[in-house]
């Protein structure tokens, strides 16, 4: 389905806000992975360990220094954003965009690539525990909440359908309610569509239990990967470890470390 091979960025020098000069810096270090088709692949690991940086790679926003990406038998390195969504490769952003003057209806049917009816629109938005009646006709714009906003764009990736579906972080500011329909979403995308890949960008436990592969990202590398029977036991040992006050001290885990320092 995906190869990125020997994948790296470099983030170029700049400025900070006070007119300091910034230097350049490695955020993916000749990272080298493959998705498959049919597997929903959960990446995870420490902030700022490349994670949304390696999304972005794949989706065309950046473009790596190094390396090469193929999507199905083809280089796609080098292909625009819009090329790559041609070819079926969807995106959720960590903070999507708001849109003033565009109401839901329209983004999902602009999504879709088609015309689509009201019955679909329904069901898109149920499938990410929102009630059509109350959001169809709503703008896209500051007056819905973070949550809202981040169910609404799940909503077009799937209205898309795209073969390859990437989501980064998409429980962020999603209720506990509607985080348990967005589980079942996903396990459906994967059931109905055995030839589609589903990547989630995660330290949700639920998603993890959820995955077929796991890949941890660490310092812009794959840390480690296996499939959820082999990573999952390990990742929620030392993540309890690191939850249990034990003294001075720190746990290095899988994802980073832990501060166990009772005054921390």
């Amino acid at each position: 389905m995906l190869t990125l091979e020997n994948i790296a960025f470099e983030a170029p020098a700049g400025v900070d806000a006070a007119g300091k000069p910034v230097p350049g810096r490695c955020i993916i270090d000749d990272l080298s992975l493959n998705i498959e088709a049919g597997k929903i692949t959960v990446i995870t690991g420490p902030n700022g360990g490349g994670k949304s940086t390696l999304a972005r790679l794949i989706m065309g926003i950046e473009k790596p220094t190094s390396g090469s990406i193929v999507f199905e038998g083809k280089d796609i390195t080098a292909a625009t954003i819009d090329e790559r969504a041609r070819m079926g490769i969807g995106y959720g952003f960590q903070a999507p965009a708001r849109f003033k003057g565009m109401k839901v209806r329209k983004l999902l049917k602009l999504a879709s690539g088609k015309k689509i009816s009201a019955q679909e629109c329904n069901e898109y938005l149920s499938a990410v525990g929102l009630c059509s009646s109350n959001y169809l006709m709503r703008d896209v714009d500051k007056s819905l909440s973070g949550g809202e906003l981040k169910r609404i764009e799940i909503a077009t990736v799937l209205a898309r359908n795209p073969r390859l579906a990437i989501f980064d972080e998409p429980e962020a500011g999603i209720d506990l309610w509607s985080f348990d329909r967005l589980i079942g979403t996903f396990q459906k995308f994967h059931d109905d569509q055995p030839d589609h890949a589903l990547v989630i960008i995660s330290h949700q436990e639920r998603i993890m239990d959820i995955a077929d592969n796991i890949v941890v990202i660490k310092d812009g590398r794959v840390d480690r990967q296996g499939t959820r029977e082999e990573m999952f036991p390990t990742l929620m040992i030392r993540r309890h470890a690191a939850n249990v006050s034990c003294g001075l001290g720190t746990v290095d885990t899988e994802l980073g470390q832990w501060s166990l320092n009772p005054e921390d």
